[in-house]
């Protein structure tokens, strides 16, 4: 039998939040209104990316809109995700690999339930392709030192 992978706590105590029929209320990072969520979510998903290095390493910072928040928040949100990453490609046609899709698949499945609100996503061109119970229990970010989500 193979054993599950570590689950890291802040996942365990938001899954039952993310697992609720009804989505809560976002808090817009602009004007810190709250933004009640609502069944149908629309584009734009992602405002912009940004890409950075750090320790000559370089990662691409991928920053969610209010709607792309609340549409990641939410389950069943496979086609909002799809559209997202096309948003991201074309932004930043470089992150086109499979390595990179399937960490903003994690962050987008994961991030905004573990860090809410969190300014920036980041996906790293440097980081293995591992399958999907590495890449939850690594936090999305499989192969090095960043912190999770």
């Amino acid at each position: 039998m193979k054993a599950l992978p570590a689950v890291p706590a802040a996942v365990l105590v938001a899954l039952p939040c993310w697992l609720s029929a009804a989505a809560p209320a976002l808090a817009d990072p602009e004007s810190g209104a709250a933004t009640p969520s609502g069944p149908s979510y629309s584009p734009p998903f992602i405002d912009h990316t940004e890409w950075t290095q750090s320790g000559g390493l370089s990662s691409l910072r991928v920053f969610p809109t209010p709607s792309g928040r609340a549409a990641a928040r939410a389950p069943g949100t496979s086609s909002a995700a799809d559209a997202a990453w096309a948003e991201v490609l074309a932004l930043s046609p470089g992150a086109d690999t499979a390595g990179m899709r399937a960490q903003f698949i994690c962050h987008w499945q994961f991030a905004e339930m573990a860090q809410p609100g969190k300014a920036s996503w980041n996906l790293e061109p440097w980081r293995p392709v591992v399958d999907d119970a590495e890449m939850f229990a690594s936090g999305c970010n499989p192969g090095g030192p960043e912190g999770p989500f």
